[in-house]
């Protein structure tokens, strides 16, 4: 009797070892999800040369200019990287890079070397914050209920997004210029966001809405942090699955060595003290059919025509201003999320944010002025945020623009 328990004793124990071991041998669903961060970070993030500790937090990797993410697009296999516009029109207007002023905070640490490009590099924690580590660094697929003004964006009834803006529609277009104002207004939530910026815009929603843009945004939910950071943003398919952020997917091509997309801009403007503004320009060149991003003086880079085709000849729309998103929970819950510096329009220079020397750039690639008159204007709701558009010798066309969010007339 006694051996028989011991044998049972022993088979029990043995048993045992054979399921732990066999359960051991396979990878449980939190291992397979780490799994597949690691290859997703290994997939957005290129080797670096050299990496660069920003104060804020960001690691900036120097990134072989031919190793860069635009080469894994199926458009782009054999392209050849065009360090500098052919044509004269554009080339001429950079004027030299001021090599001395620091635009942003990463560069006081440290440059990258010749022959690569500066890139954000993108973490765990990152890919964490968002909706989904597939699609990282996109927009919300929207609806097709349209703004006005620029074709965009009401994700979903529970996604809202309010706009401060001026355009020009319907025309012939190589681009946009201007001067935009750099704030850090308050944004709420993590989903929520504010930004400044330009959009080159063609094509319309059912057939693939094309649109470039660049500007400065706060938007912790890819960044972590709500420091106003320059950024670029491209979609040929109205913001569905071809299109991201900065260089979060294969597209845009970089050139500069000095200019990071997605890090923090160094200089902020305060209420009724110094004011900091830059200038942005978004250019075609007609004879390679690249579009060309510029931040003063400095040519970040292009968007090769071949990704964006509605805009393979010009853009239709042109578009200034400010966007805010938020997620209302109720009648009453308006966002306290800022547009621009958070206050009014009406508040002007030093309090209001805005843009000057509002430029379109027409098909002979000169830099034309529109007159206030003849810029149409949304504002999604005036009691929230809000416009005005002037025009002065020293500013050329501006607006002031922007607002707190909710205050007792916007509830």
């Amino acid at each position: 009797m006694r051996l028989n328990q011991t044998v049972i004793f022993f088979l029990f124990w043995v048993t045992i070892a054979v399921v732990v071991g066999t359960l051991a041998g396979k990878s449980k669903p939190s291992d397979l999800y780490e799994q597949k961060i690691e290859q997703r970070l290994k997939q957005l993030n290129k080797p670096a040369v050299k990496s660069i500790h920003s104060p804020d937090g960001d690691i900036i990797n120097c990134v072989r200019i031919n190793d860069q993410p635009a080469f894994a697009h199926p458009l782009l296999k054999n392209h050849i990287i065009q360090m500098r516009p052919k044509s004269y029109s554009i080339r001429d207007k950079t004027g030299g890079n001021k090599a001395d002023i620091i635009y942003q905070l990463w560069r006081t640490k440290g440059e990258c070397p010749e022959n690569t490009i500066p890139i954000r590099k993108i973490t765990r924690d990152d890919l964490l914050r968002s909706d989904s580590i597939e699609t990282y660094g996109r927009k919300s697929p929207p609806s097709p209920t349209i703004s006005p003004t620029i074709n965009h964006l009401q994700h979903d009834q529970s996604e809202v997004h309010e706009h401060a803006c001026v355009y020009v529609d319907y025309g012939e277009f190589h681009g946009s210029k201007s001067r935009i104002s750099i704030w850090k207004p308050e944004v709420l939530m993590t989903s929520e966001f504010s930004l400044a910026q330009t959009w080159v815009v063609n094509g319309d929603w059912d057939t693939g809405l094309n649109s470039l843009e660049s500007g400065w945004q706060i938007l912790k939910s890819l960044y972590g942090d709500n420091n106003p950071r320059l950024f670029a943003y491209w979609t040929s398919d109205s913001y569905q699955k071809m299109g991201c952020y900065n260089l979060d997917c294969p597209g845009f091509v970089q050139v500069s060595r000095d200019i990071a997309l997605g890090a923090v801009l160094i200089s902020i403007s305060t209420y009724n003290g110094d004011q900091y503004d830059f200038q942005l320009t978004i250019e075609k060149e007609q004879e390679t059919g690249l579009w060309w991003l510029k931040f003063e003086t400095h040519l970040i880079g292009y968007w090769p025509s071949i990704i964006v085709p509605k805009l393979a000849n010009s853009a239709r729309k042109i578009a200034w201003g400010g966007e805010i998103v938020h997620y209302p929970i109720g009648q009453g819950t308006h966002t306290l999320t800022q547009m621009g510096s958070g206050h009014f329009a009406e508040e002007g220079f030093k309090k209001a944010a805005y843009f000057n020397n509002i430029q379109y750039i027409d098909t002979s690639n000169h830099p034309i002025t529109p007159f206030p008159q003849n810029l149409e204007a949304i504002v999604s709701r005036p009691e929230c945020y809000n416009l005005q558009v002037g025009f002065s010798r020293r500013w050329g066309t501006y607006i002031f623009y922007g607002g707190p969010g909710r205050n007792p007339q916007c509830l």
